[in-house]
Order: structure tokens, then sequence, then C-alpha cells
């Protein structure tokens, strides 16, 4: 994390990341089962655990497997010896997994499943030179790593004939170019979120791509997969911010230069986009930056039900008001959420006026961030303001905005909570045509909710919009339900909910992924959103950049061979 220093009206930037440890010399350690930093917890309060235990019954800690009995069963590997490669039992277990309620599953209970046969760790284009020409030689699958954030399978070795390699990207890092003139910035793809910020801060710019893996997800990572952050409709989607760089594969180097516009044929650049590491290694990237705001202020919103906030929203989006950020929470997690912050007094106090104003149940809350010069703030505020009346909001002002910006990355630890508290997370995504978006909304929670029921097991789901559009929005579900003390009936549950959820979304006319892209778990879906002849088009780049398929295999598209 990064926290901002103002010395003589210059900003400069103190880097609080996992790598530098505390004045004790003593470093904070990565998770190696749950999310983000072993230093960090989001407790519960008693109201939180009852709420729970009322709206799923009680429950039991979830099992946690010990990481030296882990290692203590990985199997040698099939990868021989090499300078850059290293064949250690621990770092292979890391390596194996990212954040998929899955990938939990399998280590919580113990399970490591298919492991790299070795992990590498380049610090330069020569070094994954050289890794490429050995993959070649010696016929090794090759997994991209970054962040080690998705949550949909991208980065698991699956069952299959060929060792397994992956290359970890994070000592990619620096910024090597900074044109402040054009507002572009080079840097190595495997800078996290913190790292970067903080190199562009020193320049007082900022990238402000902001995903809830802020903290861990990197720049290659962003690109892969087609990520969202959650300011985009101020500074814009990642395929509106990378300008271009370098991607290396199988069969050689390619270069996209950052031009502003070009027409000579079609964009390669493109290709990369959403590419799932299927094409090569995405080793610099070019984006576009922008000066730090002058001013930036998150305010709340309280809408007395889910259609009316529904309208303003649109009506924000449709009218061009230049926020940075608009997120709007049904019911249920407008409910979950105020419990679970656990400002029980400030709660209690904030729903006795909203009362008053004749906002009680049903209430959804409203989160909009105004960015820019203090003018500009201003001019947006007033315009935002004018529209949420017109549809019977009540502006909150900027306490709740500035406890959802403070703890905006610190969320994610929630799912360590509730774990040990015997409750799995989960969360799918999906994006809709304004007329098709309220429907899909309650169907699909519905569908979730009742997902369970032939087992007698209760389901917390609920939506928010996380992203909008002139022409529709992105819905954002998440879903709270029992762990079973048996880890394939876990599993299974889990199964049963994606599945049911997956086949809703695209009943209504949804994507399969807004954000999250494609990995193992949405493969499913994918033919019938691209079309058979898409598939093959989508087969036939791969195949033309990595004609051997050493690349990231299993993923995106489908490979002979590969078993998941």
């Amino acid at each position: 994390m990064w926290r901002l220093l103002r010395v003589r009206d210059k900003i400069h930037i103190v880097v609080c990341s996992q790598y530098l440890g505390d004045q004790k010399g003593e470093q904070p350690m990565r998770r190696w089962n749950g999310w983000g930093s072993d230093r960090v917890d989001f407790p519960l309060t008693e109201g939180s655990k009852s709420f729970l235990a009322e709206s799923l019954g009680p429950s039991e800690p979830g099992p946690s497997a010990k990481i030296e009995d882990l290692v203590r069963n990985v199997k040698p590997g099939r990868l021989s010896a090499h300078p850059l490669i290293d064949t250690n039992p621990l770092l292979r277990l890391t390596h194996a997994r990212g954040q998929s309620l899955p990938d939990w599953i399998a280590l919580r209970f113990g399970s490591t499943g298919c492991l790299p046969d070795g992990v590498t760790q380049p610090s330069s284009e020569d070094d994954v030179l050289q890794i490429l020409q050995t993959g070649k030689k010696s016929g090794i699958s090759l997994i991209p790593y970054r962040g080690g954030t998705s949550v949909v399978g991208h980065i698991n070795p699956l069952d299959g004939d060929r060792p397994v390699l992956t290359v970890d990207m994070g000592r990619m890092f620096l910024m090597t170019r900074l044109d402040k003139t054009s507002r572009l910035a080079a840097f190595g793809a495997g800078v996290k979120g913190p790292h970067l910020e903080a190199q562009l801060r020193a320049e007082e710019f900022t990238l402000g791509h902001f995903p809830q893996s802020f903290e861990y997800s990197t720049l290659g990572g962003w690109i892969a997969t087609r990520s969202s952050g959650q300011q985009s409709l101020y500074y814009g989607r990642i395929e509106d911010l990378y300008a271009g760089g370098t991607l290396l594969t199988p069969e050689g180097r390619l270069e996209f230069p950052p031009f502003p516009a070009s027409a000579a044929g079609p964009d390669l650049r493109q290709s990369v986009l959403g590419s799932e590491g299927r094409l090569g290694f995405i080793t610099q990237a070019v984006v576009r930056v922008s000066p730090l705001p002058e001013q930036e202020n998150f305010h709340g919103i309280f809408f007395p039900d889910w259609s009316h906030g529904l309208a303003a929203v649109r009506e924000l989006a449709q009218a061009s008001v230049p926020l940075s950020m608009i997120r709007l929470s049904d019911p249920v997690e407008t409910k979950t959420t105020l419990i679970l912050a656990g400002r029980e007094r400030i709660i209690r106090l904030l729903e006795r006026l909203l009362r008053v104003r004749g906002v009680s149940e049903g209430k959804c809350l409203l989160l909009c961030a105004f960015t820019g010069t203090s003018h500009t703030v201003r001019k947006i505020r007033h315009n935002t303001l004018d529209i949420v009346r017109d549809h019977d909001g009540i502006h909150a002002g900027r306490q709740i905005g500035r406890e959802w910006r403070r703890s905006r990355f610190r969320t994610p630890y929630l799912r360590n909570t509730l774990w040990d508290f015997g409750y799995a997370v989960d969360t799918l995504e999906s994006v809709f045509t304004w007329d098709r978006l309220s429907d899909a909304a309650s169907g699909i929670v519905s569908r979730l909710k009742t997902g369970l029921e032939d087992i007698n097991e209760k389901v917390l789901a609920f939506a928010h919009v996380s992203h909008v559009y002139t022409t529709g929005a992105s819905l954002y579900f998440t879903i709270i339900f029992r762990i079973s003390k048996d880890r394939e009936d876990t599993l299974d549950r889990w199964h049963r909910l994606k599945t049911a959820a997956s086949r809703e979304i695209q009943s209504h006319g949804g994507t399969i992924s807004h954000q999250h892209g494609v990995g193992i778990d949405h493969y499913p879906y994918l033919e019938a959103e691209k079309g058979s002849l898409g598939i093959k088009a989508i087969e036939a780049l791969s195949k033309t950049f990595d004609p051997d398929g050493l690349m990231n295999p299993g993923k995106l598209i489908q490979d002979k061979g590969i078993h998941s």
C-alpha cells in the first residue's frame, strides 16, 4: 500500500508492501491459502456473526490444512536442472493456484492437485527468451504468473504429458520511461499495483487502475485478462489505458508502438488484451497516464429501492456526468454491507435519519466518486445531486464514501475471516444492456438463493452495479454459503451455484465475464458467446504465435491431451 506525504508541495511516496517488512526488520508473509498479508485481518462483530447465523444457519470453522503437511507430500518434478529453474517444493506449491474458491477449497482441505514441476523468476527479457528457448527445445509447458490473484483458474497447471514451468514475472517491475508531454509511461509488466502507483505518483501522475486485487495483481495480468478498475468510468478500463509494449512469443518478438491511432490494418495490440498467456509473455507495457487530480471525493447516497437507484444510475451514465465511480448495491448487499461494517452506533443513527426521510427496508446504497479540479468537482457534484434528487435519492454525505475508500482493498480479507467461521464466499460478474439489466439481476440472484435448496442449505446472494456505460452496466454478484466437512461436497456446492448462475447470465444475454477473464471456469460458456468460428479464430491466432502449444495450455481455449 502507499501513502502520500506533501513536503514543500512535492508529493513523495512511501511504499509499504509485503516486500519491505516493518521497522524491526521482519517481513510480513503473504498467506499461502487465503488472501493477502498474514498481518491483516477483517474481524467480525457479534452482530455480524448473529446475522450470518440467522441468514445461513450455525456453522463450524472451515478446515485449514498445515502447509508443512502439503509440502511433505509434494512429488519430485519432471524438469532437468537449469540455472533459471527452481524446483523447491514450497515454491512450486505456492505458485500452483490462484484465488478462486475451488483453489481455496483444495488448499484448505489439504489437496495440492497438479503442481508446476518448477518455477522461474526472470529478471530481464533475455531471461524470458532463454526460458522460451528451453521450453521449445524440451517441450515444456509455460504458465505466465504475475500476482497469483486469478479467480477463474488462469495459473493452475493441468494434468498432461508435458512438464510444466511456472514463470513468475514479478522481478520485472520498474518504470523504464515516463513521457510527461505525451502522458505515456513504460513499465515491466510484472509491476504490482502499489509499486506502479508509487513510481508514477513520485512524478505527480497516476494510472488510476484500481481493481479490488490492486495490492497484489499486476499490470501484465490486467492486460492479459482485460481488467476493470473501480474508477474505470473516469480513467478507463485497461484496454483504454494500454497503449503498446512488447510481447515475447515462442515464434519471436512482437512490438506494439504506442500510436495515438492507426488505420494500418487490424490492431494487433487488441490480440494481446484478454489473451490470458496463450500467445506469449507480456514483458513491457506502455500505458496512458493522467496527472494526479487536484481533488477526489467519495459520497454515499441512498435510494428508497432498487428501481429508483437503477433509474438514477442509468440517467447519470447516459447524461455523461463525468463521475469517476458509480457503484449501486441492491437491498440485500446494502443491508449486509452496513452490518458487516461494524460501526453499529453510527449505522443506527444513519438508519434513524433515513427513516425520518421515508427510506427504510429495501433501501439501496449508491457510492460515487468526484475527481478533478476543485471547480470541476463542485460542478460534477451539483449535476449529480440534481439527478439523484429527481429519483428520490438522499445524499448521505462523505462519511460512508470515506469509509468505503479506506477499506476498499481490505474487503477481500473478509473471505479469510468468514472461512474461519465456516462460510465460503465467491463472486461472479457480467454486463448487460439497460433493457435487460433489471430482469437479469433479479433472475440471477434468485437462482443463486435457491441453488442449494434441495440439500437444505441456504445461500446469501446479492448484487451491485459496479461499472456503467451509456448502453448498459456490469452486475457483480456475491454468494455466501456454509462449508461442508467434506471437500468434494463443498466443491459440489460451489459448482452447482456457479453453473446455475452462468446459465442464467447467458439466458439474459450477458457476457460470461466482464472483468475476470475466462481461464478454466468460464471455458464451457465461451463458444456460446464467440461462436464456433470465433473460437477457431482464437485457436488460429494462438497457433500462429505458439505452434507447439507451449503457452498456458488449457486456458481460454482447450488443448488436446490436457485435462482439468
